[in-house]
């Protein structure tokens, strides 16, 4: 074996080792044990995607010493190593780009603790990526919700507390139903490993004995991983969870959380449950519809919005849409689509919340649209930014979302002929609502207000200890860094999409 095949365990135990090592550390200290981690996990997920996309073929790594199908392993191919490199670089740059308002809006007694649930996340994330045990993807979707509640309660204030409530609320439901329909799905095969597991189903289903059994159990897990990752209309704890968190928990829980339970999904649908089997039971057919709906209610809500965060917040109920909606094209460039519109929201929405948390800075601290008026001229890294970033979510040429939106609509000639009119409909319908709501977002932030004095970034802070001044202002450097760093990539996306898309292709084709 290669020493490179061992990256994404030591990935794995690397994150999971920093959250308790933080456990004894100030958060200072546990904030440089997490950059560190996540500088770590990214550089080794980039030799683990050269490698695999080297040898175009996906290999097992043992966990412990009993092999399958009594043992733990996972799998790794091109497309789990790539969606780990776009994870951890996502996280990365989303830590950064709020490092100071994780400084100034979370105690100095719970910084550690927030830093922890970051490690946490980052574990559940690439284990859920990397698993090819079920029971395994069980534990950190339920590490993951625990993390992610955390994660909104670190302000300590009443409203997130609420938010996190909400959010638990819903996510547990999902983790109920998912495990029923796993202990349905071991009932059935005996197995916890995906590939035994998908053996034994292939034989059931192709002798139609416990068709019913199947069909809850698909229906159980379908349901339970579309409640935790907000396909509407299970996405009433969205808009308070991505509005009241901090810019980096708000960036981190829109752009990762929900994909990584989606991303679990496409791994049941390929390797578990039988994509033709899916298919056939038309639950793909459900998710589609159900895709189409949350495009144009996520957008029909968002402009109603006057709050730029829950505007923002709501808009990604229609991008998750977009991905169910290609899934439910039950075609592999459906599937391309999909995936590749998991990484190209990514990109966009860390890019929007972390520029916001720059133009709220300079207009008071508030989010609506009166009190961003001219704000993109008071930060004019964050103007720039949060402007690509919702040209990017309308589909405007040389972004990542326009081709997001060429894939979908060039994977819809390849379905069935009502599924290719209502999704060309509907993707029309859905551009020109993000149209009016980013684009009037984005003339907001470049209006010249002359009867409002503009607000200084010294006077947004000036509530402050007037010993934090200096240290506040050498953090924005990182801030603008990262605010810069996520605009090239929102740009790559749109300009060099040819080799991501190329890899997700040939990761498909080894993905079963």
């Amino acid at each position: 074996m290669s020493f490179v095949q061992n990256f994404p365990f030591f990935c794995i135990i690397l994150s999971m080792f920093s959250a308790i090592l933080s456990f004894i550390l100030k958060g200072k200290a546990a904030k440089w044990v997490h950059l560190v981690m996540d500088t770590l996990v990214l550089i080794m997920s980039i030799c683990c995607f050269f490698y695999t996309l080297r040898t175009n073929e996906s290999y097992t790594y043992m966990m412990g010493h009993f092999p399958a199908p009594w043992g733990n392993e996972i799998r790794i191919g091109i497309l789990e190593t790539l969606t780990s490199v776009f994870f951890s670089l996502v996280m990365l740059l989303s830590v950064l780009g709020g490092i100071r308002h994780i400084e100034r809006e979370i105690s100095t007694s719970r910084q550690n603790l927030f830093y922890i649930v970051l490690d946490l996340m980052m574990s559940s994330f690439l284990a859920l990526i990397y698993t090819n045990d079920l029971f395994t993807a069980y534990v950190f979707i339920e590490i993951l919700t625990i993390a992610g509640c955390g994660l909104i309660m670190a302000r300590n204030e009443g409203r997130n507390y609420v938010s996190a409530t909400k959010y638990m609320i819903m996510s547990l439901v999902g983790s109920g139903l998912f495990l029923i329909g796993l202990s349905m799905l071991y009932a059935i095969t005996g197995h916890l490993l995906m590939v035994p597991a998908k053996t034994v189903l292939s034989s059931i289903i192709s002798a139609h004995t416990f068709d019913i059994p199947f069909l809850v159990l698909l229906i159980l897990m379908t349901v339970g991983l579309s409640i935790k990752s907000g396909l509407y209309p299970f996405h009433a704890w969205i808009p308070a969870a991505y509005s009241y968190a901090t810019p980096s928990a708000s960036a981190i829980m829109s752009s990762l959380v929900s994909k990584a339970y989606i991303f679990l999904l496409i791994k049941l649908f390929y390797r578990v449950l039988d994509f033709h089997a899916v298919t056939v039971q038309h639950m793909l057919d459900i998710l589609f519809v159900f895709g189409l709906i949350g495009m144009i209610m996520g957008s029909v809500k968002a402009i109603q919005e006057d709050n730029v965060r829950r505007m923002t917040a709501f808009s990604s109920v229609a991008q998750i849409g977009y991905i169910y909606m290609g899934l439910g094209f039950g075609t592999t460039a459906g599937s391309i689509a999909a995936i590749f519109h998991i990484f190209s929201h990514s990109a966009m929405k860390s890019l929007i919340f972390i520029s916001l948390s720059g133009l709220t800075e300079t207009s008071g601290g508030r989010n609506d649209f009166k009190a961003l008026v001219g704000s993109g001229y008071r930060h004019k890294i964050a103007g720039i930014g949060f402007t690509v970033g919702a040209l990017a979510m309308i589909g405007m040429p040389l972004t990542t979302g326009f081709i997001s939106k060429y894939l979908f609509a060039s994977a819809a000639t390849t379905a069935i002929t009502w599924k290719m009119i209502s999704s060309w409909i509907v993707l029309a319908v859905s551009t020109t609502l993000n149209a009016v709501y980013f684009m009037r977002t984005v003339l907001v932030l470049y209006t010249v207000d002359k009867s409002r004095k503009a607000i200084s970034a010294p006077a947004a802070v000036s509530s402050f200890p007037e010993s934090r001044l200096s240290a506040e202002y050498k953090q924005s450097t990182v801030e603008n860094f990262s605010t810069i760093c996520l605009t090239v990539l929102n740009i790559f996306l749109g300009t060099f999409s040819s080799p991501v898309i190329a890899a997700i292709a040939a990761g498909l084709k080894i993905f079963g």
